[in-house]
């Protein structure tokens, strides 16, 4: 089905996922169907050739979702046969058909997402990739329901907390009471819009970032500043120290004292602590939008007080 594009310095992989998100987005609207399900399997593992890619999985081997050391895996539940696969997505496929807006069962947006990922996990219908697909089909979803297409930060916001996510999936599986995750994963939605914002708010920052100070880095710095974007919102791991900007640009100490004091002075940096447990951290509070989720939120809440 899928070509194996390489775009450039792109991983494969990472070329997929951009693909499929790239067809949810702009095929959002249509009905859900096998070939669109298959198709976004195919696309998610471009390049891949050991597994069975745009199918559903075909081995008679029992398919378990597990966790934890290989040697010592938990087993969170056993997906159906392999034989009963297609039965199990018509069925599934046609449920999501109905319940869409406008359909014959039309279910709030939410809950319908909800239910969407979490019937769909359960089939495991293919070898690998049941998580990724299962959270596309709430982007859908949900974007269905708000009649364009909707970004949401789910799946960087389950591996946040995974152990959480794999807990209450396998709550799930031993009883058919749904509301324990439909309230799970309403929280959880939420959480990974604000998370979207905060993501789209640093975006914008980075790029204000660079236009004010762009041409005042030396390439060193750059290569640097670069590398601590690319950990996103959360910021460097354990703060950045001299350490790491020797380590990533590959220069001497003396060298990077200087590099650091300059960025110091041009307050392109902030500088914490002291001797070894000195930190540096980009000041990006200039290029972020005046009212944040978190102040907002606090003013929403100081109103309902009053």
């Amino acid at each position: 089905m899928g070509e194996n594009y390489l775009h450039g310095t792109i991983k494969p992989e990472e070329a997929g996922i951009a693909m499929m998100m790239k067809d949810l987005y702009t095929n959002f609207n249509s009905p859900l169907t096998n070939e669109t399900l298959c198709a976004w399997h195919d696309m998610l593992f471009n390049g891949r050739t050991d597994l069975e890619r745009g199918q559903y999985r075909t081995s008679n081997d029992e398919m378990r979702v597990v966790s934890g050391r290989i040697d010592k895996p938990k087993i969170h539940f056993i997906a159906p046969p392999a034989f009963k696969i297609q039965k199990e997505m018509d069925q599934f496929i046609s449920w999501f058909n109905r319940t869409a807006p406008g359909g014959k069962e039309q279910l709030s947006p939410l809950i319908r997402a909800g239910i969407a990922h979490l019937y769909f996990v359960t089939i495991h219908p293919f070898e690998d990739g049941n998580g990724r697909i299962s959270r596309a089909l709430t982007e859908k979803a949900l974007s269905q329901n708000l009649g364009k297409p909707t970004l949401v930060a789910l799946s960087s916001t389950i591996s946040d907390k995974k152990k959480d996510y794999y807990t209450i999936l396998e709550l799930q599986n031993k009883n058919n009471q749904i509301t324990p995750w439909l309230f799970y994963f309403g929280k959880t939605v939420i959480e990974a819009q604000k998370q979207t914002i905060k993501l789209v708010d640093f975006v914008i920052a980075k790029a204000k970032f660079f236009d004010a100070y762009g041409a005042l880095l030396n390439p060193r710095q750059k290569k640097a500043v670069l590398r601590i974007f690319k950990e996103g919102p959360k910021g460097f791991s354990g703060g950045f120290s001299a350490k790491n900007y020797i380590s990533i640009v590959k220069t001497t100490s003396a060298t990077a004292t200087r590099d650091l004091k300059d960025l110091v002075n041009k307050e392109i940096f902030s500088k914490t602590g002291k001797l070894k447990s000195t930190r540096y951290e980009l000041d990006l509070k200039p290029f972020y939008p005046t009212i944040s989720i978190d102040s907002a939120e606090k003013k929403q809440t100081n109103l309902t007080k009053k």
